[in-house]
């Protein structure tokens, strides 16, 4: 078995050394810091669709991965949810821009490549989330209240493939800061603060308690959730 570092986008992450790990997972853009720390290709990538949404934040995101690449591409799709008819009608370009057809157009049009490309709905992503939380009720309401961010995905997604036995977190600080650009979700919402942070600290603090396999080298993840600091 191995060790998986699963990466996320705060600036000036700090990372285990090379030889403490096998794999590298990545989280959206956070494959701008393993270009610019010279760590190994990520096994695989967990991008969400809003990256090619058009909001601002999507297309730094979008501009961070040019020429980057990674075995295989996890696309993230925005939840589907029932919506009346002129609502659907208002939301249709957008819904387009999260397609999975169009996410792959643009990626491909930013050089971003990889071996490997992995389409689930929504629904796949959350029911691993929710098998993790075995049966949890608290958790599986905070599910239904507001999704996990992607980095916890790209962390469940590495727990579901049976081929890791510890996992790393590094990059990760439940803010909207990246280490590639000023997010202008930041001023847009007046706080740092991401909006998935109570769902990904009670999560995670579910995670390590229950599997015991997870470790962190941030000190704000190890103070948020009790996740044990990495001995370097």
């Amino acid at each position: 078995m191995a060790t998986l570092l699963v990466l996320g986008s705060k600036p000036d992450p700090e990372l285990p050394p090379e030889s403490a790990y096998d794999d590298v997972a990545c989280a959206n853009a956070s494959g701008f810091s393993v270009a610019q720390h010279g760590l190994r290709r990520p096994a695989y990538t967990v991008i969400s669709a809003i990256l090619t949404s058009g909001i601002g934040s999507g297309r730094q995101s979008l501009n961070a991965l040019q020429g980057l690449s990674t075995e295989a591409l996890y696309y993230f799709p925005r939840p589907r949810k029932r919506r009346k008819p002129l609502k659907r009608i208002m939301e249709a370009a957008l819904d387009f821009r999260t397609s999975a057809f169009y996410f792959r157009r643009q990626l491909r049009k930013a050089n971003y490549t990889w071996h490997r490309f992995v389409r689930q709905d929504n629904a796949w992503y959350q029911g691993l989330v929710a098998r993790l939380c075995e049966g949890n009720e608290g958790l599986l309401r905070q599910l239904r209240e507001k999704s996990p961010s992607t980095g916890i995905m790209a962390l469940v997604v590495g727990m579901s493939l049976g081929e890791y036995d510890r996992f790393i977190i590094s990059g990760f600080s439940f803010e909207l800061t990246h280490s590639y650009a000023a997010n202008p979700e930041i001023d847009e919402r007046g706080t740092k603060i991401s909006r998935h942070t109570p769902t990904d600290v009670r999560v995670l603090r579910h995670l390590s308690k229950a599997c015991g396999n997870i470790f962190t080298t941030e000190q704000t993840v190890h103070e948020k959730t009790g996740i044990p600091l990495l001995s370097l």
